[in-house]
């Protein structure tokens, strides 16, 4: 259950309480603000219903300045409304597009508390790595914050977003970069533990793998839409995705650049299998643009999006049957 507060010029008044009958939701309450001009106008909507009042209040004001939409959560409604409870319950999962794009437009900010939490995740994960302690790895993966611009990246192609999808581009790759970097010079440092099982676990990719991450990208972006807490899906995305960054800078430090070659390979299946399936939810959830300009701007870049990430995938396992065929059997 959701309030919507729509701060706009009083003459908008009965265009709201006209959207708010055609929708049938539960209240409609409309309130004088400091200005004479200007009215509150607040509705208690049902979440099955959230999007579709939003879309045509943005409608509806598109042409007039000086609007506001605010999205508010509703713990509770005394006296209870038993059949909008009922469906509230089926609907439970369901988000404003504009909820969702404030949330992952914050996880695909390149700031100093990203970069931070990277170089923090790096070290955590490096030196369980090393010393084979599997609770370190796990740790690291707590504060990891790659999940974030991972899921900016399939969300701004769903809505065909090319700011966002290039702040996250930017944001992946800075924090790739840096872990990859980091890693490569504790690795100098501090040399590899060849006989580290958590370390000689990311030198390989398998089909177990594929669905791992597949499964992870897919869990990540359906936590975001549904409002679940997605931190522990973002430790299941941290792990397809840290560990074998780190397994690379090291392997890459020691010269052992075979076992370079599988963790690289892990990294790349892992950051494909993500976006991929990221993106099939988002495809399967129906999240789109307001406007059908829009819709069809996004609808072309979903579809550039996921052939390029099946291609890339594609290419990745023949490489994967390589790799498996010349350098572990032999």
């Amino acid at each position: 259950m959701r309030i919507i507060e729509v701060l706009a010029e009083c003459g908008h008044a009965d265009t709201i309480r006209s959207i708010a009958e055609q929708q049938e939701i539960l209240e409609c309450w409309i309130g004088h603000s400091d200005e004479e001009t200007r009215c509150s106008m607040r509705l208690v909507v049902q979440p099955e219903k959230l999007q579709a009042v939003i879309d045509a209040v943005q409608s509806s004001l598109s042409g007039s300045e000086n609007w506001r939409i605010l999205i508010k959560p509703v713990e509770a409604i005394i006296p209870r409304a038993e059949k909008a409870e009922e469906k509230e319950k089926k609907h439970a999962g369901t988000r404003a597009r504009e909820e969702i794009y404030t949330n992952v437009e914050t996880g695909a900010r390149l700031d100093t508390n990203y970069l931070l939490l990277v170089v923090f995740s790096t070290i955590v994960a490096t030196i369980g790595l090393i010393e084979d302690n599997v609770a370190v790895v796990i740790g690291a993966m707590v504060i990891a914050p790659l999940l974030g611009p991972n899921i900016a990246l399939a969300y701004g192609t769903a809505l065909g977003d090319r700011v966002l999808i290039t702040r996250a581009l930017k944001t992946n790759l800075a924090g790739m970069l840096l872990a990859l970097g980091l890693a490569l010079l504790i690795g100098l440092l501090w040399p590899a533990n060849i006989e580290s099982r958590e370390l000689m676990a990311r030198t390989d990719v398998g089909l177990d793998g594929i669905v791992l991450a597949l499964v992870s990208g897919a869990a990540a972006i359906l936590s975001l839409t549904t409002g679940l807490s997605s931190t522990l899906v973002g430790v299941m995305v941290a792990v397809a995705i840290l560990p074998p960054t780190a397994t690379l800078g090291l392997m890459i430090a020691s010269g052992n650049y075979h076992l370079a070659l599988g963790s690289g390979l892990l990294l790349a299946v892992n950051v494909v299998c993500v976006n991929l399936s990221a993106k099939l939810v988002l495809l399967w959830k129906g999240v789109k643009p307001r406007t059908w300009l829009e819709r069809t701007k996004a609808r072309q870049s979903m579809w550039a999006y996921i052939s390029f990430w099946v291609i890339i995938l594609v290419i990745l396992v023949a490489v994967m049957h390589i790799y498996h065929t010349y350098f572990i059997s032999s």
